[in-house]
């Protein structure tokens, strides 16, 4: 197959252009929500573009803004038919370009780059900050901590403020609709009226992912891991772990997890202040 670049017409996608990007994912194995879409677009509707062909979405990818001080790149996709001609390349770069416009002067950009790419994303300005693996294991009946509870409305300040530590910037609007997607589970560890960690676990083509899974320590993660598993007894259950936090090493190992892919968090600009070793599992490759 043979097409002129110059053919292509790149449109802002609409909320059917996004859920056609998540239906591709599916496809691929990157094993999304059924409602991780529209999480995904009320945090921001001007966040997604592709490019057409006779009016023909052929590819995509997210360009988010949170609060125009972070950006980030993921869903990047192109229909399998058009691979191989140049067009993944270059939307690549005109997104980049694009999401640079959205964001102030010195804003960092973040994505989460599979193996065979990541050279291609180092010459296009990013550097990796640190390797992520997936991990799968199966959901089991256990007993967890008392300090262990469902997330209320009333926690969500404390919430925002933990994720923000963790996540190195504010997203409360992700954040508000993340944590109420149907079909998934939101934990706290608290100890007084202190809160140490919290966690959420969502239902997704395949089993169930967790997704964040932020902690003090150790052992606040194990609690809040434990509780996930409690939640889906008998199904898969994804994890996906930053490699230089070596206590979320460890816990994939403790409970017998099963390797399943891996990938890095990379970054254009300076890198972000995290407290990455309260990060025990990342959000979503597609948002951050």
């Amino acid at each position: 197959m043979k097409i002129n670049l110059e053919q292509l017409e790149l449109k802002k996608l609409s909320r059917d252009g996004l859920r056609t990007l998540v239906k591709w994912a599916k496809k691929e194995g990157w094993n999304p929500g059924k409602n991780d879409f529209d999480v995904f677009w009320k945090t921001d509707q001007d966040g997604y573009y592709g490019f057409y062909l006779k009016n023909e979405l052929i590819a995509g990818g997210a360009i988010v803004s949170y609060n125009q001080v972070f950006g980030f790149m993921g869903l990047f996709i192109v229909n399998p038919e058009f691979r191989g001609l140049g067009i993944g390349k270059k939307l690549w770069y005109l997104r980049r370009e694009l999401l640079l416009k959205r964001l102030k002067n010195g804003a960092t950009i973040g994505m989460d780059g599979v193996v065979e790419m990541q050279d291609f994303y180092e010459k296009g300005g990013f550097k990796i900050a640190y390797r992520e693996e997936r991990y799968k294991g199966i959901g089991k009946e256990v007993t967890v901590s008392s300090a262990i509870a469902k997330i209320e409305i009333e926690d969500f300040e404390k919430l925002a403020d933990y994720d923000l530590l963790c996540f190195g910037y504010e997203r409360k609007i992700f954040l508000k609709n993340w944590i109420a997607i149907p079909n998934s589970k939101c934990f706290k560890y608290t100890e007084g009226k202190n809160l140490r960690g919290y966690a959420v676990i969502r239902k997704v083509d395949s089993g169930f992912k967790i997704g964040p899974l932020f902690a003090d320590r150790y052992e606040v993660a194990e609690e809040l891991y434990k509780a996930c598993l409690n939640s889906a007894v008998g199904e898969n259950v994804y994890l996906d772990i930053p490699v230089i936090n070596k206590d979320a090493v460890n816990l994939m190992k403790k409970y017998n997890t099963e390797y399943a892919f891996e990938c890095a968090r990379m970054y254009y600009g300076d890198f972000p202040k995290i407290a990455v070793d309260k990060v025990f599992g990342i959000t979503t490759f597609e948002l951050g």
